[in-house]
């Protein structure tokens, strides 16, 4: 399947596709260290100006673990609860984190774009997510004009509330579909209907949302080309702003949701790579763009405007339309970025409470970059939104030699490059369109850990 923007080529992807991260962060969170505690995250929330970020405008992350159901598939953090005093409790403890960190942090606490992910953060109920709301704006300046974005179960929410959610601030979401047949929502225990799906889209248009994203996930038992097929018709109808189509990794013995679901039922390699190509297939035929790995927009959409005009950003929820800012995590094991730092969050609620009733941040683990992690994360970077990298720029910023610095890198790239996934030029290294599928295995070739423990049975794989 060829486009002017990428090529499918499925005999290439069988040859280069091996386990590997998705580079939502560099190094990856698996490279975390419990030595880089609540005290050194402490230290760079409050020198987050050194960087020359005094101006800049944050980032802000929520988790909200807690769904109703469980769906098998599920790799995330989450608690399976219909209590709703869980809720209520946990909102409290984010408002004493958002108090912390507010009062840590240095410089000024404008905010261009918040997410809310889970779990399932309508698990909350309105007056939850308004107290919730009025607590971070308590303690950060939410900026006219920039993206707040919410995770949606259309499952459980009516219209009610995505009007609440348009009032609060609201104006981007993300719908959860992951497959609306029949036989795979039974195999998976997420019974949710074309009507429902349809209804809260409808509703989020009515009230101004200005960016609609469809989860889709490829891989996942009873699946079939066929079926997906039938999927793809109806997430096309609805017309989404954005689609993102994720690979299901299935790893039972870490994911223990995972062990309900027969292993004779999930697709063979051959379907999964069909199913694959046909919901790209199908996707550009629709007009959507290629924006990378998983992610499609229409052209007029802010995702495709920012990846031409070279904006593009990768973070922990995916592409995003942002430049390079710190950001703020909160809730059980979520993830932050400050200057040249990482911290994770503790994992259990338990813990959590017992981190925030003693007064401290509940980061368990975390990393500080050197020098070769932000050079390295620079180029990765460059490859997963941009498909390039310029050298010289690499060299201005992390005044190195590319050529005789990444040796070892660029002679690994040259069999890449007789295959026609890159060129390897003096000034550039480019993704051709027959490597865009492939540039998470690309980008690997630059993740200096890896080099150094090529044990990648952890990851899913790429495709």
């Amino acid at each position: 399947m060829e486009h002017p923007d990428f090529i499918f080529d499925a005999q290439l992807i069988r040859r280069f596709d091996v386990n590997g991260p998705r580079y939502t962060s560099y190094p990856t969170a698996d490279r975390f260290v419990e030595a880089f505690n609540a005290d050194a995250s402490r230290s760079w929330l409050e020198r987050r100006t050194m960087g020359g970020s005094l101006g800049r405008p944050l980032s802000l992350y929520v988790h909200i673990p807690f769904c109703n159901t469980i769906c098998y598939y599920c790799a995330c953090n989450k608690v399976i609860t219909k209590d709703h005093s869980r809720s209520a409790k946990y909102i409290g403890y984010l408002e004493k984190e958002l108090a912390l960190q507010a009062g840590y942090v240095s410089g000024g606490h404008d905010v261009s774009q918040l997410h809310w992910g889970g779990g399932t953060p309508t698990f909350l109920s309105d007056e939850e997510i308004t107290r919730l709301m009025e607590a971070i704006r308590r303690h950060f300046n939410l900026l006219p004009g920039g993206e707040y974005s919410i995770e949606i179960d259309p499952r459980k929410v009516d219209r009610h509330t995505i009007d609440l959610l348009a009032r609060q601030g609201f104006n981007r979401m993300s719908v959860g579909v992951q497959d609306f047949d029949a036989r795979v929502q039974q195999a998976v225990n997420r019974i949710q209907s074309r009507e429902e799906t349809g209804a809260v889209i409808e509703a989020a248009r009515a009230a101004g949302f200005r960016s609609i994203s469809v989860d889709l996930i490829y891989g996942l038992p009873r699946q079939s080309p066929v079926s997906f097929n039938t999927t793809l018709d109806e997430v096309l109808k609805l017309s989404p702003d954005r689609v993102s189509i994720y690979n299901y990794a299935h790893l039972p013995g870490i994911f223990k949701p995972q062990r309900r679901i027969s292993e004779a039922d999930l697709p063979s390699a051959e379907a999964k790579l069909q199913i694959l190509q046909l919901a790209i297939r199908r996707l550009v035929e629709a007009g959507y763009v290629f924006i990378g790995m998983d992610h499609f927009a229409k052209p007029g959409d802010e995702l495709a405007l920012a990846q031409r005009q070279g904006r593009l950003h990768r973070n922990f929820q995916g592409y995003s339309t942002h430049a390079d800012t710190d950001l703020l995590a909160f809730g059980v094991s979520a993830i932050g970025k400050v200057g040249p730092s990482y911290s994770q969050n503790v994992r259990t609620l338990d813990e959590y409470y017992d981190r925030l009733d003693m007064g401290q941040l509940p980061v368990f683990r975390g990393i500080e970059l050197c020098a070769d992690d932000l050079l390295r994360r620079a180029v990765i970077q460059a490859l997963m939104c941009h498909f390039e990298v310029s050298v010289e720029s690499i060299e201005i910023a992390h005044l190195i030699d590319f050529s005789s610095y990444f040796g070892n890198e660029l002679r690994d790239l040259q069999e890449m490059e007789s295959a026609g996934l890159v060129t390897l030029e003096p000034q550039a290294i480019t993704v051709t369109p027959r490597g865009r599928m492939l540039v998470r295995n690309i980008a690997m070739i630059f993740d200096r850990y890896l080099r150094l423990d090529r044990e990648r049975a952890r990851y899913s794989r790429a495709i």
